[in-house]
């Protein structure tokens, strides 16, 4: 009987496998092999797509005149730096000896990819070929793996859209960034007196590039407008309580184009004439005029997938989506977390009917003890697969992040930062089987001189899963840090602005006020306010916002039919923001992860946008996304695909080709560079967004 080979797609995960197998293994170079089997790696990617040069030597030097490029049979090289990983690999693979191949590369459209590279490179034939897919590198899920994996031609369509989104990569990078920078490029490095410049264009890249410089341009064009709000402060039983004036029917300002919506004027006198005219009775009293009490429950969110998680992380920790990758698949490696390139926020049936084990391994992380005999209690456990927490439909390759319970001992040996991380995927994970938090809330309208004055309170009544996540801070709590403990940044998180937080005796006394009832009013004051630009993107929102790039798109047909994809993918975004930044398109403030665009990258932006516009909008890189997806469930063909593909290049090249509008771009770099001190540096800040 002939051997199995085990391919991983690096060292370390090879071991594990190994391990989990059982396997009496002697070291290799580059392998590991026993009576049985052989488990070997590869190191990423061994294998890539050849330059242009590698078709045609002429190809090496720019010209238009050989553009659009696209290759009728791609060509395929073994990267340099690993090709002696390679030759090891392809050499195993071709063994007369060896039976059988199990894939064990990650378990994605990227992983499938890698492996697929080396098989064509390696020409291996005649052997059974087994894809193995699994969600942690714990023992038992890799067991299962192995014992469950299906026929390698299973996956082909996924094969088929990995090499059509390397192959768009490709293409569109080769063709449009050489067509951008022979056209453009002289224009740009003689404005910022540079020998040379290179206008850098990708699928995903330049989508992400003009969000950030539309939001930066968006800001520098705001005008703030003030406005001026009357607040009432009103005595109840010797405490005092605020209540917002509002100019809804029955008021005299009711629809007057004074007003600055219906809760303040447009101009501060405005504000003063309707505090003398409350001011002409005395005493100055108020009349409760309706009350209304009710509950509020909020539900624990959702589980996290990466981009919620990189979110954050980056607000609780500064810390970029690059490093949040980093630590979550050390994590992951080491046995403590799920498989986290996923964009699903639920779990599975399958895993639901399993999850005690995860429960009964955290056991032994100290923090999660108190926690584990609340849940044990609940019983919350056995309904799961009953709640919004599991839905097989919302899940494609993977479900969502969180603790397998195993591992815990390599804890030890992670940085505080990864400590603090894998907290947050704990606390998350334990709070879907608490109930949910109750919020006992009472609304006020009070009146003087028939005029309306609103006021809205709310105390905890049961923190439910708050427990776990820790009860939200006010805003300025927020803000001044916090840490995984007493911080809830989820979708659940209690907004503060209109709701006053009340001690459990003065919201009882709020609650004994009955409709009909006068309070002494002990002050009338105005409070100016002014209106506020939009934020600007930090890390954590930008990966959200590429997630949710669909939601941008204004067609209501198109966004329907794309919902679900943003740009890139929970395994890209990350690196794509980095090579930004890399590339000096965009800055990053390491220390509050705001980004910004430089004047190189809102130059690229204005030549883009005046060559080849539609590259800058997330409905055309969502709609690409779309369709690889389209491939990997075998809908559309690559062939399809291809065929588009082709068309919008040739068409969008022989487009630029024909324009001649460098000059009228000065205007757009003179424009821009009136907010830059250097010509490199992020962009200048005004007062109002130090504030932010």
């Amino acid at each position: 009987m002939g051997k199995s080979v085990y391919i991983a797609e690096k060292p370390s995960v090879a071991q594990e496998f190994a391990k989990a197998l059982k396997l009496k293994t002697r070291r290799g170079d580059g392998f590991l092999e026993s009576e049985e089997a052989i488990v070997t790696w590869c190191v990423g990617h061994l294998v890539t797509m050849s330059y242009p040069e590698e078709y045609d030597p002429a190809l090496k030097r720019w010209s238009l005149n050989t553009l659009p490029f696209i290759p009728e049979e791609f060509k395929y090289e073994v990267i340099p730096a690993v090709a002696k990983q390679f030759r090891i690999v392809s050499d195993i693979l071709n063994r007369e000896d060896v039976e059988r191949i199990y894939v064990c590369t990650d378990s994605g459209r990227e992983g499938e990819y890698i492996y697929r590279l080396v098989e064509q490179q390696a020409h291996v034939t005649g052997k059974e070929r087994r894809r193995v897919w699994i969600d942690s590198q714990t023992e038992e899920e890799i067991l299962r793996g192995i014992r469950e994996a299906k026929d390698l031609s299973e996956y082909d369509n996924l094969s088929a859209s990995a090499y059509l989104r390397a192959k768009e990569d490709y293409l569109m990078g080769i063709n449009f960034s050489r067509l951008l920078t022979l056209k453009y490029g002289n224009s740009i490095s003689n404005f910022l007196h540079t020998k040379y410049a290179v206008i850098s264009v990708g699928r995903v890249m330049t989508c992400v590039l003009g969000m950030v410089v539309r939001r930066e341009r968006e800001i520098r064009e705001f005008v703030k407008t003030p406005f001026y709000r009357v607040l009432a402060g009103i005595d109840a039983g010797g405490k005092t309580f605020e209540g917002e004036w509002r100019a809804v029917k029955g008021s005299r300002w009711f629809e007057s184009f004074d007003l600055y919506k219906e809760n303040g004027f447009k101009e501060r006198k405005k504000a003063e004439e309707l505090i003398a005219y409350l001011k002409e009775e005395t005493p100055l009293i108020c009349q409760i005029t309706a009350i209304e009490k009710k509950k509020e429950k909020k539900n624990p969110p959702l589980l996290y997938n990466l981009a919620e998680l990189q979110n954050d992380c980056s607000k609780r920790f500064k810390i970029s989506p690059d490093e949040t990758l980093r630590i979550v698949q050390e994590l992951y490696e080491k046995k403590m977390v799920t498989y986290p390139r996923t964009d699903a926020r639920v779990l599975s049936t399958a895993v639901a009917k399993e999850i005690s084990k995860n429960l009964n391994g955290l056991s032994k992380y100290p923090m999660a003890a108190p926690y584990l005999q609340d849940i044990l209690q609940f019983g919350s456990y056995k309904g799961l697969a009953k709640t919004r927490y599991v839905n097989d439909k919302q899940i494609t390759d993977h479900y969502a992040i969180i603790p397998t319970g195993q591992g815990l001992p390599a804890l030890n040996s992670v940085s505080a930062t990864a400590k603090h991380v894998y907290d947050c995927i704990v606390r998350r994970f334990l709070s879907i089987f608490y109930p949910p938090a109750v919020y006992q809330k009472v609304a006020l309208t009070t009146q003087i001189r028939g005029e309306s004055f609103f006021s809205s309170f709310k105390v905890l009544a049961e923190e439910g899963y708050l427990k776990v996540v820790g009860i939200p801070s006010n805003k300025k709590t927020a803000q001044s840090g916090g840490n995984a403990e007493n911080t809830d940044n989820s979708e659940n998180a209690e907004n503060t602005d209109n709701d006053q937080d009340l001690d459990t005796g003065f919201f009882q006394l709020i609650q004994g006020l009955k409709k009909g009832m006068s309070l002494p009013v002990q002050s009338l004051e105005i409070k100016e306010g002014e209106t506020s630009p939009p934020k600007r993107y930090n890390s954590g929102s930008m990966i959200l916002a590429m997630e949710n790039a669909g939601q941008l798109i204004e067609d209501e047909e198109l966004r329907a039919q794309i919902k679900g994809s943003g740009i890139g993918t929970s395994a890209t975004r990350a690196e794509i923001l980095k090579k930004l930044i890399h590339i000096k398109y965009l800055a990053l403030n390491k220390k509050t992860q705001i980004i910004t665009p430089t004047l190189q990258g809102e130059m690229v932006f204005d030549v883009v946008e005046n060559s080849i516009k539609s590259l800058l909008n997330p409905e055309l890189t969502a709609s690409w996304e779309k369709g690889l997806t389209y491939v990997a469930d075998g809908d559309i063909t690559p062939e399809e695909y291809m065929q588009k593909l082709d068309h919008f290049i040739i068409s969008r090249t022989n487009g630029v080709k024909g324009l001649n509008n460098q000059y009228q771009l000065r205007a757009c770099y003179e424009r821009a560079a009136g907010f830059y001190k250097n010509g490199t540096s992020g962009a200048k800040r005004g007062k109002s967004d130090k504030k932010k």
